[in-house]
């Protein structure tokens, strides 16, 4: 968690708050990432301009699979891998997620 941190620490209010089993990191009152119990980053990022970026960045959509046996996405998109050894790149990334979500 303390890596999540690190990684974004150049944006603006960084909060975090335990959930899903993981965490979600917030820039003041908006959550734009996600770090799952399994490590992977992922940002936040509904369908549009910014969803389509991540995706040809190589992002892949979080998807689970419910009791039923349905499988559902959530708009969050894992961080590239390049991103994770480069926190300027991964925050540029999280501010065009946070003004994706304005």
């Amino acid at each position: 968690m303390t890596f999540a941190r690190e990684l974004f620490d150049d944006l603006p209010d960084l909060t975090t708050r335990r959930m899903f089993g993981g965490m979600g990191i917030y820039s003041g009152d908006t959550i734009f990432a996600l770090m799952l119990s399994d490590g992977r980053i992922l940002l936040k990022a509904v369908k549009g301009p910014f969803a389509d970026r991540m995706a040809a960045l190589g992002g892949a959509e979080w998807t689970y699979t419910r009791k039923n046996g349905a499988t559902s996405a959530m708009p969050y998109w894992t961080l590239p891998d390049a991103c994770l050894d480069d926190p300027e790149a991964a925050c540029a990334l999280a501010r065009e997620a946070l003004a994706a979500l304005d």
